[in-house]
């Protein structure tokens, strides 16, 4: 079976922007992990915590929830601080990626691009520098030797996924987005895409919004084609494991 690996900043990245393909792709039969890099404790809807560690706890049970939904078989919070990627140590946030890249060995890399998606959020921006590199470096033998052995080995995933978007918010700042070049149909798992956001009970304020963006979207997600395992020309596609070799 084809495994895919989402790499996210915040909780409700995994439905708001890769929740229909994420769910359409485990009922295709795909195993599903989800690696999101902060607790989100620095949100602005709070619910009633009261501390960062309070809201964090909570927002890893939704997060919990959501994956639940959406068919993820193992989803992963790390404890990066929020709203704060960009003062985070690259080679150690890249470490701990290289390692989940080489533990769940996947063939296929999701994330955002370095644009930070449609709210231009820094955190989406720096979720993107360093899955890219763990994309690239999980399969050299010379980026993190200590972690071989023991049965860990170099992996390289066979594609690399930006999330990209069709569509502005006139609150955010403007972005520069890559070019779709894969059209995800997730049709009715837009539903699925729904419920999932709505799980983050401690976004409520915000939900009203999402979902009317969610469901003007056309039933669609789209992904630039970032980077392959072997050389290609690029293509349209329609299908993430198009050309994809399942193990």
């Amino acid at each position: 079976m084809a495994r895919i690996l989402c790499v996210t900043a915040h909780p409700d990245d995994e439905a708001a922007a890769f929740g229909g393909t994420l769910r359409l792709y485990h009922d295709r039969g795909c195993e599903i992990f989800v690696v999101c890099l902060t607790p989100g404790q620095a949100a602005t809807y709070r619910g009633a915590t009261k501390t960062d560690h309070e809201l964090a706890a909570m927002r890893r049970k939704e997060f919990a929830a959501s994956c639940e939904i959406l068919g993820i078989d193992r989803g992963i919070v790390l404890d990066y601080v929020d709203g704060q990627l960009y003062r985070a140590d690259l080679h150690r946030v890249v470490a701990d990626l290289v390692l989940h890249v080489r533990e769940l060995q996947p063939h296929i890399v999701l994330t955002f691009g370095p644009d930070g998606a449609v709210t231009g959020h820094p955190d989406h921006s720096m979720a993107s520098v360093f899955a890219t590199l763990a994309f690239e470096w999980a399969g050299q033998s010379k980026r993190y030797p200590e972690q071989l052995g023991e049965g860990l080995r170099v992996h390289r995933a066979q594609k690399l996924y930006y999330a990209t978007f069709d569509f502005t918010l006139p609150d955010r700042p403007l972005t520069s987005p890559a070019p779709a070049t894969t059209v995800v149909q997730i049709g009715d798992y837009v539903n699925a895409k729904v419920a999932a956001f709505a799980a983050h009970t401690s976004q409520a304020p915000v939900f009203p919004v999402v979902r009317d963006t969610i469901l003007a979207r056309a039933k669609v997600e789209l992904f630039h084609l970032a980077a392959t395992s072997k050389p290609s020309k690029g293509v349209a596609e329609t299908d993430l494991l198009e050309n994809v070799v399942e193990d």
